[in-house]
């Protein structure tokens, strides 16, 4: 990203979401580990028919599989490798003073500047939506505050003004993690019995107060203010199995949206396997962590995949973008250093792109979720060299 035109405040708020929002990202990273519960998992389903490039053609993307960069990827590090993503992610944090909408004047002009330098980078602009871990990670009360989600509801809707100014083509990823804590809230799992004040706006007057109304209100902004814009909800994992997820994210609606947001993980694999490691990778468990290429052991990434179609079959067949996926560069060695851990993430998405367009994936994007993550100026150039290698040879949605 480009700050030239964003303030000091901005810069350093979006600095510190790096520790922090990516956060629960981790939830699908530790979810695909989880969901084998430590064996083989059953063979996936015969996937739906792909989505072909009709999500791609509305975006002005041409029909194959589109890679993307995100938090810890700078535009000017990017212009300087010559990479070429199809999409950049930026996030906007925070709600009241603050938060994103006032890192610039007039108040929601961050997204403007964004939208525009990401236009000039040649991709598309992808905003993740991060303000409900404002009261703190975990801590949903807010939803059923009148005074919380009043400001709330005014920055979504600024957001997508925003962008439906801009007259781009545009990605928006509705909250990751906080959907993950409205299942572990809601009572039975059934988000239309979790109160919540959805019919705040005059827009949304007609929803219920409830999770699954949250989630409907998110949908009627976007669809009233920013029709330039596709919009994805993020299920998270958590250690549930594929049907108790997709399940939940259809009686919330997620089906109604554009695509699913397929959360990768929120680290390198080796920052959780140094014997001490450092406090955003702490806690995790004992592993493993590190996925098998050949797709033998457990975890594995078609043991991933398979997880996500079983979900995307419950919602509708939606298009899945993989998002937040960590850039670490493989090892047989475990462990590694700040900005060098271990991880093989991008060597085999980069290298098996077919297996995931014919899932129904239409994105990949690539970001660390955290500050001492990968990034394209710590990965050797491996980015730079696997995607213009599958750029040769790109993947293109099967008929």
């Amino acid at each position: 990203m480009d700050f030239a035109r964003i303030t000091p405040l901005a810069t350093t708020l979006f600095a510190a979401v790096l520790a922090a929002c990516g956060g629960g990202s981790s939830s699908s990273g530790d979810a695909a580990v989880t969901t084998a519960n430590g064996s083989p998992a059953a063979p996936a389903p015969a996937p739906a028919p792909a989505p072909g490039s009709s999500i791609n053609a509305a975006l002005g993307m041409p029909g194959r599989l589109l890679g993307g960069l995100g938090a810890g990827n700078a535009i000017a590090d990017m212009t300087s490798q010559q990479i070429h993503p199809d999409i950049i992610d930026t996030y906007l944090v925070g709600v009241g003073a603050g938060s994103w909408p006032h890192w610039n004047s007039p108040d929601g002009a961050y997204v403007t500047y964004v939208s525009a330098n990401v236009k000039a980078a040649g991709a598309v602009p992808l905003f993740t939506l991060y303000q409900m871990a404002s009261n703190g990670d975990g801590n949903i009360s807010g939803i059923n505050d009148a005074t919380f989600m009043a400001t709330y509801w005014a920055q979504v809707k600024l957001m997508y003004q925003k962008i439906g100014a801009t007259g781009q083509p545009t990605l928006v990823n509705l909250e990751p993690d906080f959907w993950g804590y409205v299942l572990t809230s809601a009572p039975g799992a059934d988000p239309t019995k979790l109160p919540a004040r959805a019919s705040l706006m005059a827009e949304c007057a007609s929803q219920p107060d409830t999770a699954a109304g949250l989630a409907g209100c998110l949908l009627t902004l976007g669809r009233t203010y920013a029709p330039n814009a596709k919009i994805g909800f993020p299920p998270s994992f958590w250690g549930r199995d594929a049907t108790t997820v997709g399940t939940f994210m259809a009686k919330l609606g997620a089906d109604k949206a554009d695509f699913i947001v397929a959360q990768t993980s929120d680290r390198d694999a080796g920052c959780f396997e140094v014997a001490s490691p450092v406090p955003e990778c702490a806690g995790r468990g004992s592993g493993p962590f590190y996925w098998d290429e050949s797709n033998v052991a457990t975890p594995n990434f078609r043991q991933d995949l398979a997880a996500w179609s079983s979900v995307r079959g419950l919602l509708g067949n939606l298009p899945m973008l993989f998002w937040q996926t960590p850039m670490g560069v493989p090892s047989a060695t475990p462990g590694g250093t700040p900005g060098h851990y271990r991880d093989n993430h991008v060597h085999y998405m980069l290298t098996h792109p077919t297996e995931y367009t014919a899932a129904g994936v239409f994105a990949i994007v690539f970001s660390g979720g955290g500050s001492t993550s990968a990034s394209i100026t710590t990965d050797g150039g491996q980015f730079a060299r696997l995607f213009q290698a599958y750029l040769t040879h790109p993947a293109p949605f099967p008929r």
